[in-house]
C-alpha cells in the first residue's frame, strides 16, 4: 500500500535502493498521490535528490495505527467473536498502555512492564497472552506496510494445563431428571453430541439426517449474530436413537431446531435455565460448556481414540483434544499388555539360540511409543 490517507491528507510510501521515502501529497486525493510517487521515483532514477526523507513525525502513534488495523484488517478477516474480542482488548488494555507510543519506539521493556501491571491486576495469564497476540498481530502488519523495521520480542507467559469440569453418568441422570420440555430436550443433545451452546441453538432442520441419523454442524451463534463454527469447518455427528427420538418428536419442516415461543434462544436465559435444574438436582453449578467435556469425557472413558473425539469436537489442535487423555487409563493398560504379549509369543514361536539374544537384547534403552 504506496499511497494512504491519514487524517484529511493522502500520503505516499515507498521504499527505493533500499531506502523509505514517506511524502504527503500536493495534491490532496488517491489519483494525486499515485502521480506524485510515480513523479518521486522518475526524480530517483534520474539521480536527483528528494528531501524529507523518513519524516518522523509520519510514524504513527500505536492508537493511530490500531484503529486503521482495526477498521481495515480485523474487521475484513475476523469472525464476528474476533472482531468484539480484538476491539475490547484494544480499548480496555493495549491502546491505555501503548496507545501514545510512536510505532517504532515500543520496545522489549516496554511490553514486558505491560506484563507485570496486568499480573499485578491479577489477570490470568492465558487471558495476558491473548492480549500480547493481539499485540503482536498489529504490530506485524506495521512491520509488513513498512512503518517499522522490526517487531520487538514478545514473549508468551507460561499457561498450566487448562482445568475442565464434567458430570458422571450419575449426575447427567440427575440433570435429565430434573427438568422436561425443551431444556430436557437441549441437555440431552447436548450431552450426547458435545456441541456447543453457538452450534447448539444454531442448529437447523437442515442440517438433521434422519435417514443417517447425523447432525451436520455448520453454523453457530456467537455474541447473537449467526455465523461458522468456531473452526470454520462441518462436521458430522452421529445420533443415537434417544436423540433421534427427541429430534423426531419436534420435527418441523424449517427454522431452528431448538426455539421459545418462535424466537432464537439467548445464551444468558438459557445458563439461568440450566443452573436453576442444577439447583433443583442439588448439584453444583455447571454451564452449557459442561455439557460438551461431558459428552468428550465420557468417550475417552469408554476408550475411544483421541484422534476420533477430536473429530467429534471439532477441535482444530490435536492439544485441545489431549486433555481428555488421563481419561483413558484402561486403553493405555489394554496397550501395554498387548506389548507384553506380543514379546511373549515371539518367545514362544523362535529358536533356543535366538531366544538368547532376545534375553540379551538391551530393553531399557528403547522407547516405546504408546497410541492414546
Amino acid at each position: 500500500m504506496s499511497t494512504y490517507k491519514r487524517g484529511d491528507k493522502w500520503w505516499i510510501r515507498f521504499r527505493f535502493n533500499h531506502q523509505r521515502y514517506f511524502k504527503c501529497s500536493p495534491e490532496n486525493s488517491q489519483l494525486g498521490a499515485k502521480a506524485y510517487e510515480a513523479l518521486l521515483r522518475q526524480k530517483l532514477a534520474r539521480g536527483e535528490l528528494i528531501t524529507d526523507i523518513k519524516e518522523k513525525s509520519l510514524i504513527p502513534s500505536f492508537r493511530e495505527f490500531s484503529h486503521q488495523w482495526f477498521e481495515t484488517d480485523v474487521k475484513n478477516n475476523n469472525k464476528h467473536s474476533e472482531v468484539i474480542n480484538k476491539e475490547s482488548i484494544l480499548r480496555a488494555h493495549l491502546n491505555p498502555f501503548f496507545g501514545k507510543m510512536l510505532l517504532d519506539k515500543i520496545t522489549s521493556l516496554n511490553i514486558e512492564n505491560f506484563k507485570s501491571q496486568k499480573i499485578k491486576q491479577e489477570l490470568a495469564n492465558k487471558t495476558i497472552n491473548n492480549h500480547l497476540i493481539v499485540l503482536s498481530k498489529c504490530l506485524k502488519t506495521a512491520q509488513e506496510r513498512e512503518l517499522i523495521e522490526r517487531i520487538p520480542k514478545i514473549r508468551l507467559l507460561t499457561v498450566q494445563p487448562q482445568k475442565f469440569d464434567f458430570l458422571t453418568e450419575e449426575e447427567s441422570q440427575r440433570l435429565l431428571d430434573s427438568c422436561d420440555g425443551l431444556l430436557y430436550d437441549m441437555i440431552l443433545v447436548a450431552l450426547k453430541t458435545g456441541l456447543r451452546f453457538g452450534e447448539l441453538i444454531a442448529l437447523e432442520w437442515s442440517d438433521i439426517d434422519f435417514q443417517n441419523s447425523l447432525i451436520i454442524v455448520r453454523k453457530s451463534f456467537s455474541y447473537g449474530k449467526l455465523g461458522g463454527t468456531k473452526s470454520n469447518k462441518i462436521r458430522y455427528i452421529p445420533f443415537l436413537d434417544e436423540v433421534s427420538q427427541i429430534l423426531f418428536a419436534r420435527r418441523e419442516k424449517d427454522g431452528f431446531v431448538f426455539m421459545k415461543n418462535g424466537n432464537s434462544l439467548c445464551k444468558m436465559s438459557c445458563l439461568r435455565w440450566l443452573h436453576s435444574v442444577c439447583m433443583k438436582a442439588e448439584m453444583r453449578k455447571v454451564g452449557w460448556h459442561a455439557l460438551r467435556h461431558t459428552f468428550a469425557s465420557h468417550l475417552a472413558q469408554r476408550g475411544v481414540s483421541i484422534m476420533l473425539i477430536k473429530e467429534l469436537m471439532g477441535h482444530s489442535d490435536i492439544r485441545t483434544t489431549m486433555r481428555y487423555a488421563h481419561l483413558t487409563p484402561l486403553a493405555t493398560r489394554e496397550a501395554i499388555k498387548a506389548l507384553s504379549s506380543n514379546i511373549g509369543d515371539i518367545v514362544e514361536t523362535i529358536s533356543e539360540p535366538v531366544v538368547e539374544k532376545v534375553i540379551n537384547f538391551p530393553l531399557v534403552k528403547s522407547e516405546i511409543a504408546l497410541e492414546t
